[in-house]
């Protein structure tokens, strides 16, 4: 029988691992909340419900765990899904941009034929920190020609401001630690 989940349940989900990837960071790891398949089904259940309204016509999910709850999404609201992965993995003509990140650099790639002007974009990924990949995020969508974009996160980590530093119609997060 399914469980009544609230957002205090899905925060309580979250595991602190502390010094990964590297010394002084502290992860959120949302696998103990994907492992709970009633955490899962509020997280999914949320998020169709903030978007259900929004005309998305695409969702499109940060490697790698942008990719989970962004695909369901996506079948939720009837959206094709759009893979934005990291260097080499992508088959096709791809534009590509490097970012910063708390802890080093990285490079963000998305096929040059995902979207098109008309699209109504979904960005999502599990987390917010400094927004690096989500404004590398930003700018690749824009390269394709969407310009209609919606962005979400599961987790926002308010305290390092990543936050002011998207350029978005609309941003939210299912939570925001301080």
């Amino acid at each position: 029988m399914k469980k009544e989940i609230t957002l205090q349940d899905f925060i309580k989900s979250i595991r602190d691992v502390p010094n990964f990837p590297k010394q002084g960071i502290v992860f959120k790891d949302i696998t103990t909340a994907l492992k709970d398949a009633d955490v899962l089904h509020f997280i999914v259940d949320s998020l169709y419900e903030q978007y259900k309204d929004k005309g998305i016509t695409k969702v499109v999910g940060i490697e790698s765990r942008g990719f989970i709850i962004g695909s369901i999404l996506a079948y939720k609201l009837n959206a094709g899904f759009i893979l934005m992965r990291k260097p080499g993995k992508l088959p096709a003509d791809a534009y590509h941009e490097e970012y910063a990140l708390e802890y080093g650099t990285d490079t963000l790639e998305i096929h040059k034929d995902a979207l098109d002007k008309d699209d109504v974009v979904l960005l999502h990924d599990d987390l917010l920190a400094t927004g690096g990949s989500a404004t590398a995020a930003l700018n690749l969508i824009r390269k394709t020609g969407a310009n209609n974009i919606l962005v979400n996160f599961l987790i926002e980590l308010r305290f390092l401001n990543g936050l002011k530093k998207l350029e978005a119609k609309e941003v939210s997060s299912l939570v925001s630690f301080e």
